[in-house]
């Protein structure tokens, strides 16, 4: 969508999109990874026009949705959009595939959710669910962060602090937005 939003911006004429987009503040972008160059067309085109700001946004359904976020600052060139940092009430954690071991800064491993957003789990879905929704190891006992989802995705912690996204562990592929297992086709 993110692509189709900015084609209409550079096909319309200046004073159009400025009056169009003169209370537009922040354009937030989720659901599939977020290309350098995309990020760069926004940057060239909407901050001029009304000065918002891209928010580059994460989390799979089974935490809410949005779990993590990432402010594309202006006159930047990134030659990779991280997924960011953990929004309130998360918890993010990069652990060694197979384990609950932590992984280091720069290692990569598989993400996994705790927090208060982490569903309870697949409706009918018994054995899956025990699969990826597994007591939080890391959590203490704290209220609200007893489950992790374990997401299948392949991350690194950035030294900056940020998430990079770096694909899937498993062989699920996304098609328009749709999670796709291809064991399953």
């Amino acid at each position: 969508m993110l692509h189709a939003f900015l084609e209409y911006v550079e096909q319309q004429p200046r004073e159009v999109m400025q009056a169009k987009l003169g209370t537009l503040r922040y354009v937030f972008a989720s659901g599939e990874a977020l290309p350098p160059q995309h990020v760069a067309r926004f940057q060239r085109l909407v901050p001029s026009l009304a000065g918002a700001k891209l928010i580059n946004l994460y989390g799979p359904t089974e935490a809410t949705v949005d779990v993590s976020y990432f402010d594309c600052e202006p006159g930047e060139e990134y030659a990779v959009i991280p997924i960011g940092k953990p929004i309130q009430n998360i918890r993010l954690y990069i652990v060694k595939e197979g384990t609950e071991r932590l992984q280091p800064i720069g290692v990569a491993g598989e993400l996994c959710i705790g927090g208060v957003g982490v569903a309870r789990g697949y409706l009918n879905r018994p054995e899956l669910t025990a699969e990826k929704f597994v007591a939080d190891p890391f959590a203490g006992g704290e209220a609200g962060y007893e489950r992790m989802y374990r997401t299948g995705d392949l991350a690194r912690w950035m030294p900056d602090g940020n998430i990079e996204y770096l694909g899937r562990i498993d062989h699920q592929v996304k098609i328009r937005g749709y999670r796709i297992e291809l064991g399953e086709v």
